[in-house]
């Protein structure tokens, strides 16, 4: 297995090279493993998968800031890949008490991570986000490690349709010294190519709340260099998962035939 840092520094060479890092969303070790099968380079976590998995809404506060750190260590444990994780807001309104949960993420063998300018409840006022931001970047430079820090900007995804806002805050929190920026809610390649003109640091791309007929080559071309999915994967497991339930209800069992076989599983839990 790798070091934790060999993997952060593994995560910070893919955001230097050239081309577009594909982030798939697992929700525990299972899936992590299944898509490191895959040959996918990274992962990230989902607080909607994860959510989803505990059987609880995702964004009302009924997972704990403990949960959530311990579902990034049973992820970042099951696979040798480096994991981005979804760090809420950091479970905090301070800026500084807010960033220690990079710190937490990290000792737990998280390569980088996000945090949001939303408290569960509001957008954050103006200069508050950028000193949260600031204060995640403090943090995450005072790691023994290297650890990627993404600020998000959570305006398009919370009823505030304001193009112009999220493109000031994607730049503050740039210029506060983000690694990675994020604007969930953008949706299509107009848009995108807008707000990568007025940044200068990797954008992150959440295809959760994209237009689902974009490819990778067209979101390259538009200037994205990460692809993430947030709880999509989860809500097509759990899609199917119904279907097949439901069948089953009704007195059928030919879902059985789209399982996956026990033999393909074993060879990937079981390390070939």
């Amino acid at each position: 297995m790798r070091t934790q840092a060999e993997k952060g520094a593994l995560f910070r060479a893919l955001h230097a090279r050239a081309g577009i890092i594909l982030l798939p969303n697992p929700w525990d070790a299972g899936t992590a493993k299944l898509l490191e099968s895959l040959g996918f380079e990274a992962l990230a976590t989902t607080s909607l998968g994860m959510s989803n998995a505990l059987g609880r809404v995702d964004g009302d506060g009924s997972v704990s800031r403990a949960e959530l750190l311990e579902n990034c260590r049973i992820i970042a444990g099951a696979t040798d890949l480096p994991v981005n994780a979804d760090l809420e807001n950091g479970y905090a309104d301070d800026p500084k008490e807010a960033a220690s949960i990079l710190r937490d993420a990290a000792a737990v063998g998280i390569a980088g991570g996000s945090i949001e300018d939303w408290s569960g409840e509001r957008i954050y006022d103006f200069n508050h986000a950028v000193e949260r931001v600031a204060a995640g970047v403090e943090t995450a430079r005072s790691l023994d490690t290297p650890f990627t820090f993404t600020a998000r900007a959570e305006n398009l995804i919370r009823g505030r349709n304001d193009l112009d806002d999220t493109i000031r805050r994607l730049q503050a929190f740039e210029k506060a010294g983000a690694d990675v920026l994020y604007a969930p809610g953008l949706r299509d390649v107009a848009t995108i190519r807008k707000v990568v003109a007025e940044i200068g640091k990797p954008l992150n791309m959440v295809m959760s709340a994209g237009d689902p007929d974009l490819t990778v080559d067209q979101l390259e071309a538009a200037g994205v260099k990460r692809v993430s999915v947030g709880g999509a994967l989860s809500r097509l497991a759990l899609a199917a998962f119904m279907k097949g339930a439901r069948a089953m209800k009704a007195g059928s069992f030919t879902w059985m035939r789209d399982t996956m076989p026990t033999p393909e599983l074993k060879k990937v839990f079981g390390g070939g």
